[in-house]
């Protein structure tokens, strides 16, 4: 009998094995155990489809942070560790997802009289997941994209020119990465058959807002805050994108 949890369980174990065991890292140690559960779950939740696209989103995430890596050094606006991720990127990045992708597997508990209520919220999750990770690549390819390429770099809240890297700052550049980044991710989450195309669009609008609202909250408030670190903002981020998607689904597809 198929039992997605088992194959979870074998996939990431043999996965997790590889990645550990090659020369050059993109986890912490502590980063590929969260992530062997991230993959765990994902894949015992929502099937390869999810898994496909959460893969998606890590590895283009870690290649764009590695895109103009020593000129970002240069002006020491590179991420620590060179880019390297632990387990705070881990679910500061999937946190969100990762709770869409478990009321999925819960409303797949429900009982036989109860499938109207799974048929019309699988759906909808589903898209707020795609939208989680659609807002953070976005954020993502954004920021290292702006930081290397950006020619003219603003605040976002008084539209003043500012250094690279600012917290809060945007670019043309930037911003346009990170369109081309979320659309990216849903793409692939559509091909998978995990949205519709139309939930390609709810993503790309939600992962674009979403992004504004951390960008406003970087300007304003994550300096000033200590317990705002850079992982909750993130977490805040996600959040924002999967709900607005959520909304917009439950508007649009579930009519």
């Amino acid at each position: 009998m198929y039992n997605p949890w088992l194959i979870a369980v074998a996939l990431n174990t043999a996965l997790m094995a590889i990645a550990f065991l090659l020369p050059k890292k993109l986890l912490t140690l502590a980063g590929y155990a969260n992530a062997w559960l991230l993959g765990v779950m994902v894949w015992g939740t929502l099937g390869w489809p999810a898994y496909v696209t959460t893969l998606f989103y890590f590895l283009v995430g870690s290649a764009v942070t590695k895109v103009g890596m020593a000129k970002k050094e240069a002006y020491g606006i590179a991420e620590a560790r060179g880019g390297i991720r632990g387990p705070g990127n881990v679910w500061g990045s999937a946190l969100s997802g990762s709770v869409c992708a478990l009321g999925v597997w819960a409303l797949s508990l429900l009982p036989a009289e109860a499938s109207g209520i799974a048929a019309r919220w699988l759906p909808i999750l589903a898209l707020g997941f795609v939208a989680s990770f659609s807002t953070k690549l976005s954020d993502t390819t954004a920021t290292e994209i702006g930081k290397a390429y950006g020619q003219r770099t603003f605040l976002i809240t008084t539209l003043q020119p500012v250094p690279r890297g600012t917290e809060g700052a945007v670019s043309l550049e930037g911003t346009l990465a990170g369109i081309v980044g979320s659309v990216a991710l849903a793409v692939v989450a559509w091909a998978c058959g995990l949205i519709s195309l139309t939930g390609v669009g709810i993503c790309a609008i939600a992962a674009f807002l979403a992004t504004t609202v951390e960008s406003i909250i970087g300007a304003t408030l994550e300096e000033k805050l200590d317990w705002l670190t850079h992982d909750f903002v993130n977490i805040i981020n996600t959040a924002v994108g999967a709900a607005i998607a959520i909304g917009l689904g439950l508007f649009w597809l579930a009519g």
